[in-house]
């Protein structure tokens, strides 16, 4: 007799990304207590298993959820308040005041709303952030059902969260432990960059992150103005502190990265550490460019991420790995460099890789929750579909997303929100728009 289980979701194409570059035509997942019970040709599915829940998608490809393994969430409230300007002027004149300002529990609530909504709707399932006041990102993910690895920020100035970086520490071990049992919420230790970050709290949170097997997630390498800090104040280029220091392991999420020499890339690879490569962020603020084929030949685990909407300005996962795949091939003046499939491989696999979840998500494999993206091909700028990995790095846009599951619960239906509110959310926006511009014209 076959199995009840909880869902059955048929599709054109499953694409599980493990093994890398795999298509399945004609395919059904199967779903049961929120992880992935089964992978198989739907013509054999009614053999094995009935549910009285099924979805057919033709047309669509299934793919894992896509992890955005960089991001500052709530600043999806200063999306577009200043563009165009030198990195160092952007934050000196606009953001850092902007935050000191207005960053409170209100704004990082409504901020991470807004970013979570648009991640949904583009097939974001899993976000790692870095920001104020992580708790709040915390309870508003855990409501809305995506999956997120909270950032526990630490950084020498005090602010609206912290005094000092004791006070960083401490509040950021509360939140660990209040989220600790939640299956979807996840935490990492989080000092901001090496300019910003003194040696004694970066020397705690190595020994933390040891005790507690948790990754710790930095900016690294991100501007050539960063390496010329590193060796005015403590003679050394900032990887070389961050190795000194113990830091530089498996646990590292280094962010940006695109200031690298050739031994440096080499003693990364040697470390184990990750890589998290944000290339729209890093083009619109002329950062440089991260030498992501160099690092995927030395065996660096490489994921995307898209930074925060205020320097982006989206949360878009599909324009990310299009960006990543055709600047890779422009850098290395090599058309087969980063193929669409490593770029989809990025997106999902490596991410989870980055931290630490690959046993958990980042993949369709049976055991894994079932954090899953169905993608209409079925449009007219992806037609016609001749392969479809390629369709969905290259053509297709976030707005062909139809549904979304998060640990099978079913977060996005035919395109629409289930567990947020838009006309709720436009409202907070517009009123957040009101207050912050005002302010800032003031200055």
């Amino acid at each position: 007799m076959p199995e009840a289980v909880d869902q059955l979701i048929h599709a054109q194409w499953i694409i599980p990304v493990v093994p890398e570059n795999l298509l399945l035509s004609d395919h059904t997942l199967v779903v049961n207590r929120g992880r992935i019970s089964a992978i198989l040709p739907t013509d054999k599915v009614a053999e094995q298993y009935h549910s009285a829940q099924e979805i057919s998608l033709p047309g669509h490809a299934l793919i894992p959820g896509l992890i955005n393994s960089h991001t500052h969430a709530a600043m999806a409230l200063l999306r577009g308040l200043a563009d165009d300007m030198p990195l160092m002027t952007w934050l000196n004149e606009h953001i850092w005041p902007a935050e000191a300002r207005w960053v409170s529990e209100e704004f990082i609530h409504d901020g991470t709303q807004l970013a979570v909504a648009e991640m949904l709707l583009g097939g974001t399932t899993c976000f790692n952030d870095m920001y104020f006041f992580p708790d709040i990102t915390g309870r508003v993910a855990s409501s809305a059902g995506i999956r997120a690895v909270l950032g526990l920020i630490a950084i020498d100035f005090p602010s609206a969260w912290a005094s000092d970086g004791d006070d960083y520490l401490h509040k950021g071990l509360q939140v660990h432990d209040q989220f600790r049992t939640n299956p979807i919420i996840h935490t990492a230790f989080a000092p901001h960059a090496p300019y910003s970050v003194a040696d004694p709290i970066l020397e705690r949170i190595r020994t933390l992150a040891d005790e507690l097997e948790i990754p710790v997630h930095m900016h690294l390498h991100e501007t050539h103005d960063e390496i010329v800090q590193g060796l005015q104040h403590q003679g050394k280029r900032p990887m070389e502190r961050l190795n000194d220091l113990g830091l530089l392991s498996p646990s590292l999420a280094a962010v940006h990265m695109t200031h690298l020499e050739e031994g440096e890339i080499e003693r990364f690879a040697a470390s184990g550490g990750q890589v998290v490569h944000c290339p729209e962020s890093n083009l619109k603020l002329a950062s440089g460019f991260c030498p992501v084929t160099e690092l995927i030949e030395a065996g660096v685990n490489v994921a995307l991420g898209t930074d925060g909407a205020a320097s982006n300005n989206d949360l878009d996962m599909f324009s990310e790995m299009r960006s990543a795949a055709l600047l890779a091939k422009g850098v290395a003046k090599d058309a087969s460099a980063l193929p669409a499939a490593k770029a989809l491989s990025m997106a999902t696999i490596n991410g989870a890789r980055a931290l630490g979840l690959q046993q958990e998500t980042g993949s369709l494999e049976p055991g894994k929750s079932a954090d899953l993206v169905a993608v209409d091909l079925n449009r007219i700028n992806t037609l016609p579909v001749y392969h479809p990995i390629s369709q969905l790095v290259y053509a297709a846009g976030r707005e062909q997303v139809s549904h979304v599951w998060v640990a099978g619960r079913h977060l996005v239906s035919e395109g629409s929100l289930t567990t947020l509110d838009l006309q709720q959310l436009s409202g907070h926006s517009r009123d957040w728009r009101e207050r912050i511009l005002a302010a800032d014209v003031d200055n």
